[in-house]
């Protein structure tokens, strides 16, 4: 057996505005895994979310896992998809296998369901993700991330739920033409195109009426804002040098809400 395992993997904001299901963005807020061997330890409870991935490719019978928590729960910003890609680095490594992050993406989809916040997990950056595929955009964003997190939950398959099964094609079509624009701004590091890119009208307008609040007052230095993953958190991206300045106002119209510059992180679980 191996000697211990220690992994981190980020927190993420996915979806980014039209990147619906397919975009994510690590941060730098992290949660960390050590696995040591142990006899002494009763069997490992596969139905947490680390410890189950991990399992998919090592046994982990004679393992303890100890896990360390610096992302909030059911917050939007992919604390699953880090404890996946926590357990399937781990486990990888265990294994003696080089870490992949497709084999890995497909190996944590049951999992997770969604793969954009698990991609960026995996790799860190910007990636864009389709068909198990991912590609790494960028190691960074053209603006830099606030989190509006209001004190409250959100599940996921409860905001999922609150999509249409259909939408306008109007909107269908607004949405795919700020997709493009998104792709084409984390390739190029265009904060104009970003700006442009992140509203949406195929999830954000039925999600959360405070993203809509926000998006309404905008402080001035901000390109704009985003739901991050399921919510409740509101991403507002600030223009590079001006995130002080827009916490500052953020905090003024919105003293209830927890307001807190974040960074996009380069790196991801896997080393």
């Amino acid at each position: 057996m191996t000697d211990s395992i220690r992994v981190c993997a980020p927190a993420t904001t996915a979806n980014v505005g039209s990147g619906f299901d397919c975009v994510g963005i690590a941060l730098e807020l992290w949660n960390e895994l050590e696995v040591v061997p142990d006899d002494s330890v009763a069997a490992a409870d596969t139905h947490h979310l680390g410890i189950g991935a991990f399992a998919r490719i090592a046994p982990v019978d004679g393992r303890r896992f100890d896990f360390t928590y610096g992302i909030p729960r059911s917050s939007g910003l992919g604390s699953s998809a880090s404890l996946i890609a926590l357990g399937l680095v781990a486990g990888a490594i265990a294994a003696g296998v080089e870490p992949d992050a497709e084999a890995l993406l497909a190996e944590g989809l049951p999992l997770e369901g969604h793969p954009d916040n698990l991609a960026a997990a995996l790799v860190g950056g910007a990636c864009v993700t389709w068909d198990g595929r991912i590609e790494r955009l960028a190691a960074s964003v053209p603006a830099e991330p606030i989190g509006l997190r209001p004190d409250e939950q959100v599940a996921t398959e409860h905001s999922r739920s609150m999509l249409p099964i259909s939408v306008p094609h109007e909107d269908a079509a607004f949405s795919a033409g700020r997709a493009a624009l998104l792709g084409a701004a984390l390739a190029t590091g265009s904060a104009e195109l970003f700006a442009a890119a992140l509203d949406d009208r195929l999830h954000e307008p039925y999600r959360s009426a405070f993203l809509a609040d926000v998006r309404a007052e905008l402080p001035a230095a901000a390109l704009g804002a985003t739901l991050s993953g399921s919510g409740p958190t509101v991403i507002v991206w600030a223009r590079t040098g001006a995130a002080d300045e827009c916490i500052s106002d953020l905090r003024g119209r919105w003293p209830q809400v927890e307001a807190t510059a974040l960074r996009v992180s380069s790196g991801g679980a896997i080393p």
